[in-house]
């Protein structure tokens, strides 16, 4: 940009801004000069802060899930800490979008005009110089006061941010504390800047030693009284005593020491210890707790001391090693469960070849989300995922339905490259399933009227809660059709058999709140009796108590007296699939008797479709009492 042009945009910022204001700050300086030269936006002309829409919200939340996770008891004690100060606290993604939010509940509709809100965009080339968006752009801790905001719909706010990198030195995240209205001088933020930079280093370390369990980790401080509770920085080696990992503080300290760039993460990530410090790998075990603190000193390369903290790796290194080589979609279905880490181990392995997959499991398990999930490990995973509902799909709609026959739209066409899910495959008549195996048999769909045929290339994965061999018995499931659609089967653990419930509990709970303005959680008494339930529903039934429970909690902790009761009185017994056809008609009947035999609330007590409950009640001879 010409040097005059940059002047004249100075001198209209400056204009804008008569009346005693004036833009001093040279990093403001910088943001303003941005918003006017390489994004076109006018500081004359307000713009109401955004709030993206809940399904984007929610796409940003699953992606910054596990930072939102390690951050959460950071901001709740940081929150507890600026109580009745008026402080908002918000946690943005590196795209500016605000993924978690904490504040007082009885100014939201003024916290949300002024996006200080969950779900506000803050990106700089949408709202211009504002504390996150400014963050994200220079990565530096920054105070953005009053009208050092751009747009004047922002001026009366007060906002200081603090970048959060992950441990490859990116980064990822900005943490936020702002007030509606605040004093007139800057430094009246001071405190503001202390507390955010302080949470925002807690979080990036124990982002660290979350992710680095199995490895050596240094933690370092230059006062040596915090140095085992609190220390500065901390950076992960691999047993060779390379750099695999490090809070940006201690990219900073260590760059210093050898006079390079500390945001080049490509000169320090992988880089021997001893480059930057008069230490390497085997002198570790002498700086674990077992020396006074005052004696583990160490030194960089440019004589500055330090005072050392090694952490030993954790010796269950096989299911980090295992979690590290997952898929990221598979990776995200448990939190190293023994039995999910064996199924998302299989499931990656049967993602990419062309053998079709059963997945068994009872009713609500997530077969289905499994299914998509091995769809997104495959070499193709923007190919087409299509579902088929199989105890939709009657005898009179196949031939339109499932293969398009007057009009080649079918539901097989559209799944063809891609992956096609049948779900529970076992509601499927005879007749259907002998028609479908043709056509996967053959590998096309055939010529019709004046329609060509068409090649087909499509992975099949089906699923199923009932017992397949009893049916095969029983003859409602065709072999050869069985053996066509399970050349591998995968098992989906019920919910009461997994180990991660904590982990899963709090995950669904972030996810259901999402459209809530508080973040929510479970007082002791109710998680405890959420964990001893049965939940004959499995997930989805725990999708649904958690929904009633935000419906019903008046404040931010959800109670006993919030909880539903559960769906079945009893644990279940054993998988319906287990039980003769006598058996599972006396269940269906007890189940239509319990709900006045009205099908919907039937459906929505066993967890099925209507048209399951209809079709299950057809093949057991149930007949509705006159």
């Amino acid at each position: 940009m010409p040097a005059s042009l940059e002047v004249n945009h100075i001198r209209e910022i400056d204009r804008v801004l008569e009346g005693g204001i004036s833009v001093r700050d040279d990093d403001v300086r910088q943001s303003w000069l941005r918003c006017v030269n390489r994004h076109g936006l006018d500081p004359s002309r307000p713009n109401p802060a955004y709030i993206v829409p809940d399904g984007k919200l929610r796409e940003h939340r699953e992606k910054s899930e596990k930072l939102i996770s390690i951050a959460r008891s950071g901001l709740e004690n940081l929150f507890r800490q600026v109580a009745g100060q008026n402080y908002v606290l918000l946690l943005a993604d590196n795209h500016g979008i605000t993924v978690d939010f904490f504040g007082d509940r009885s100014f939201e509709s003024d916290l949300r005009k002024a996006g200080l809100y969950l779900g506000s965009d803050w990106s700089e080339n949408l709202a211009g110089t504002c504390g996150v968006g400014s963050c994200i752009t220079t990565g530096e801790a920054i105070t953005i006061h009053q009208t050092d905001h751009f747009d004047f719909t922002h001026t009366p706010l007060s906002c200081t941010a603090a970048p959060i990198f992950n441990t490859a030195g990116e980064l990822t995240a900005v943490l936020d504390i702002s007030l509606l209205r605040s004093p007139q001088p800057k430094i009246s933020q001071s405190l503001a800047m202390q507390l955010v930079t302080t949470s925002a280093r807690r979080i990036e370390l124990a982002n660290l030693m979350a992710m680095n369990r199995s490895e050596w980790v240094l933690r370092f401080s230059q006062m040596p009284e915090f140095l085992d509770v609190d220390p500065e920085a901390a950076l992960a080696l691999d047993g060779s005593g390379n750099i695999i990992g490090m809070t940006h503080i201690a990219a900073r300290m260590i760059s210093k020491a050898v006079h390079i760039d500390w945001r080049s993460s490509a000169q320090l990530i992988g880089q021997p210890v001893s480059r930057f410090f008069n230490l390497a790998i085997d002198d570790l075990p002498e700086l674990t707790r077992g020396r006074p603190t005052e004696e583990r000193l160490i030194f960089l390369k440019d004589g500055t001391s330090m005072f050392g903290h090694a952490i030993s790796p954790h010796h269950n290194i096989s299911s980090v090693t295992t979690r590290i080589n997952l898929p990221r979609p598979l990776q995200v279905l448990s939190d190293e469960e023994p039995q999910m880490r064996q199924l998302e181990k299989a499931a990656a392995k049967l993602s990419n070849g062309p053998a079709s997959v059963l997945i068994a499991g009872e009713t609500g398990s997530g077969k289905e989300r499994l299914a998509r999930a091995m769809h997104h490990s495959s070499l193709n995973p923007s190919a087409p995922f299509v579902v088929v509902n199989c105890a939709a799909i009657s005898e009179e709609m196949i031939e339109q339905v499932l293969f398009g026959i007057e009009t080649r739209q079918g539901l097989i066409q559209s799944a063809n490259g891609g992956t096609l899910f049948l779900d529970e495959v076992g509601d499927l008549t005879p007749a259907v399933q002998a028609r479908l195996l043709k056509v996967l048999s053959d590998g096309e769909l055939p010529s019709v009227d004046n329609l060509p045929s068409v090649k087909l290339r499509i992975k099949i994965i089906s699923a199923t809660e009932r017992d397949v061999s009893r049916m095969i018995e029983e003859g409602t499931l065709k072999s050869n059709f069985y053996f066509h659609i399970a050349a591998a089967t995968l098992r989906m653990p019920p919910l009461r058999e997994r180990t991660d419930f904590d982990w899963l509990l709090d995950k669904l709970l972030r996810q259901r709140a999402i459209s809530y303005p508080r973040s929510y959680r479970l007082s002791a008494a109710a998680r405890l009796e959420l964990k001893h339930r049965a939940w004959p529903g499995n997930i989805r039934e725990l999708v649904s108590a958690l929904d009633v429970a935000l419906a019903m909690s008046e404040s931010e902790v959800i109670d006993l007296e919030d909880l539903p009761k559960p769906a079945l009185p009893e644990s279940p017994p054993a998988l319906r699939q287990s039980k003769t056809l006598g058996e599972e008609a006396d269940d269906l009947k007890t189940a239509l008797k319990i709900c006045g035999w009205n099908i919907s609330r039937t459906a929505r007590y066993l967890g099925i479709n209507r048209t399951t409950v209809h079709r299950r009640m057809e093949r057991l001879g149930i007949q509705r009492p006159h």
